[in-house]
């Protein structure tokens, strides 16, 4: 069974940081791109951050230079550090897994964790 299980999330101050994680199994993860994506109430699911099977790494403009992605093959795992966080970051954060090649869009994923929310507030 595929399963991607995203944990770390939670309530933090503006400025302040977080680490999220995925944790995936049922597949040959190192075989996989894996990404962040995000979704505020009342919008759309959009990209956050992906990283490819060599540890390339892309970002959505909104979060360059604050957020990184990281991957542990051995661990099959894929961390979101999430630094100088702000209001408007507030969302449910979903990892997402593709086979092989780098996607930005929703519907190029084949994998979904459930999400974890993530809430920056004072």
């Amino acid at each position: 069974e595929v399963r991607l299980v995203e944990s770390g999330g939670g309530l933090v101050l503006p400025g302040g940081s977080l680490r999220l994680s995925c944790a995936a199994s049922g597949f040959r993860f190192e075989d996989y791109v894996v990404g962040w994506f995000r979704q505020a109430p009342g919008k759309e699911r959009e990209f956050v951050a992906t990283i490819s099977r060599t540890s390339r790494t892309y970002y959505a403009d909104s979060v360059k230079g604050r957020f990184t992605i990281s991957r542990d093959n051995a661990k099959n795992t894929v961390y979101l550090l999430m630094n100088s966080l702000k209001p408007e970051d507030t969302a449910v954060y979903y990892c997402a897994a593709r086979w092989v090649s780098t996607g930005y869009n929703v519907h190029e994923y084949d994998y979904w964790g459930q999400g974890t929310q993530v809430t920056v507030s004072s």
